[in-house]
């Protein structure tokens, strides 16, 4: 791989991050209400208002309070709650482990029901598979994920009993019990993306399988097993890893539902108690952090691209 490629990205993906802080600090700055007050409550007197403010440093100027904040980041410091007077460090590192686990678990699901019906569906349009897999994908869409997480809990916890509805155990402790709790809020939030990834599998792999290329390779006698292998499904990577991509990041913005659904204290049941607190900090550290993820996640779809076609350096 090119170590002038993977510099360039690594520079954007800087920039960006830099762009990103500079924005999420903006915006919680425009949100309605003093933090000072809002960490002591509407009883407190002007006077201890005004020494929170000048504690928490939100009397100095806006550009010297984010520079402060940027330089902290550096360090690991995304500060202290309003609220509880905590390090935000910890909480959002003790939470982020559930939030990753469970959308890499979902992702995972995705891919393996995608690849299957997406792959038989392109090879074999018109089909009954191509019908069935259409449909299933369809319904996938349509049901929204608490919808789809409160019908798993009914059947799978409360009818059969095979798997507790709610709570979490941390992969350390007992891998099988972590497993138990994660297999639905996982199901649902897979089922729904590979209900989404079927469908770009499908149109991908048929939009190569309709390129001359693919006819001269089975003009050459080529069986079609290679012509599909090689030559199509390869080509069609590059659409197919981009939806993958955008569908990681969706799952990390979007399991706030998810974790309240299934009881579990990941990084979106914290940004939903921030909000619902007026923790600003909180949300801030926590906003920023899911960016920093997301930028993370485009880097990697970015080397992927170079790495399953070398001409995108051009």
């Amino acid at each position: 791989m090119s170590t002038r490629y993977i510099l360039q990205r690594l520079f954007f993906a800087l920039f960006v991050i830099v762009g990103v802080t500079f924005v999420t600090f903006m915006i919680v700055q425009l949100v309605p209400g003093d933090p000072a007050r809002v960490s002591l409550g509407v009883q407190a007197t002007d006077e201890l208002v005004e020494s929170r403010r000048e504690r928490l440093g939100l009397n100095r100027p806006l550009m010297e309070q984010y520079a402060t904040w940027l330089y902290n980041l550096t360090r690991g410091d995304l500060g202290y709650s309003l609220i509880t007077g905590q390090p935000i460090t910890p909480q959002i590192v003790n939470r982020l482990p559930v939030t990753l686990q469970l959308a890499g678990l979902a992702i995972t699901v995705g891919v393996l029901i995608a690849f299957p019906l997406g792959f038989i569906s392109a090879t074999r349009p018109g089909s009954v598979i191509d019908v069935i897999a259409s449909f299933i994908s369809q319904i996938g869409i349509a049901v929204p994920d608490f919808w789809m997480g409160i019908l798993l809990v009914l059947l799978f916890s409360t009818t059969l009993g095979w798997l507790p509805p709610s709570g979490y155990t941390p992969i350390t402790e007992d891998f099988g019990d972590w497993l138990s709790h994660m297999i639905l809020p996982a199901l649902t939030t897979g089922m729904i993306s590979g209900a989404i990834l079927t469908r770009f599998v499908r149109s991908a792999m048929l939009e190569v399988m309709g390129q001359n290329y693919i006819q001269t390779a089975r003009a050459k006698g080529l069986r079609e097993r290679t012509v599909i292998l090689r030559h199509a499904l390869r080509n069609a990577l590059i659409t197919i890893v981009t939806v993958v991509g955008l569908q990681m990041t969706a799952l990390i913005g979007s399991v706030v539902v998810i974790e309240i659904v299934f009881s579990l204290q990941g990084l979106g049941n914290l940004v939903l108690d921030a909000v619902l607190d007026r923790d600003y900090t909180l949300l801030q550290g926590a906003v920023f952090v899911v960016a920093v993820l997301v930028t993370f996640i485009n880097l990697t779809i970015d080397l992927l691209y170079y790495l399953l076609d070398p001409r995108i350096e051009y």
